[in-house]
């Protein structure tokens, strides 16, 4: 506490160190995802491979789109360190004009990743506070609207089949996959398929149940 209860001001170096610390620390919290995602991406990989070799395709697509996923996740956690890193650059400029004009600078670009990076569930709370650290201090006069919001929802299901279609034919070299045109890659799940559709009476639910016991296994 300052004079007459009033609290003493942060120097404007010291909260740029503490933003820059804070986003790093981050940074190394999603290195640790990443690599506990690609470590689980090897894993399902091996999977898909033996069920290929069975010539289990259900599995097979099932597999394929956990890869899919992850694959995903990480793209969008690689995103997110550069958004940081955008966010720590400008840091540094704002260190540098410091020292001319006495005050922190308002940054457009600054708002745009702060606020991307608040909906990001695993650090949406770090990154409030510091947005809100950062509109004390000027250089975010308010949150922006969600008007960036990602239209990735739409066509979301036929791009994903088609990075289905291209990680089965990646992981399991060509035995299936968009590649693999023909539908003769698999002569026995072929012929599996012919017979479950000349079974009309099993559920679909059984189906499922079935595919999750068979899944259950390549993973003890």
């Amino acid at each position: 506490m300052g004079l007459f209860g009033k609290t003493k001001e942060k120097d404007p170096k010291e909260m740029v160190k503490e933003w820059r610390s804070a986003l790093r620390k981050e940074q190394r919290g999603m290195d640790r995802q990443i690599r506990s995602i690609q470590n689980e991406e090897n894993k399902v990989k091996r999977s898909l491979r033996e069920s290929a070799k069975k010539g289990d395709k259900d599995v097979c697509r099932i597999l394929a789109k956990e890869l899919v996923q992850s694959r995903k996740a990480v793209s969008k956690l690689y995103a997110s360190k550069a958004q940081m890193n955008s966010v720590m650059m400008n840091m540094q400029t704002q260190l540098s004009t410091l020292r001319m004009t006495g005050s922190l600078q308002k940054s457009t670009d600054v708002m745009r990743s702060m606020n991307s990076l608040m909906r990001i569930p695993d650090i949406q709370e770090t990154m409030r506070e510091l947005s809100q650290e950062m509109m004390k201090a000027g250089i975010m006069e308010e949150m922006l609207e969600d008007t960036f919001e990602s239209v990735e929802e739409e066509g979301l299901d036929e791009e994903a089949d088609v990075e289905v279609e291209k990680i089965l034919f990646e992981v399991t070299n060509g035995i299936l996959g968009k590649a693999s045109e023909t539908p003769s890659a698999l002569p026995e799940a072929e012929e599996g398929a012919a017979a479950a559709a000349a079974v009309g009476g099993e559920s679909s639910e059984e189906e499922e149940e079935e595919m999750q016991r068979r899944l259950e296994a390549l993973r003890s």
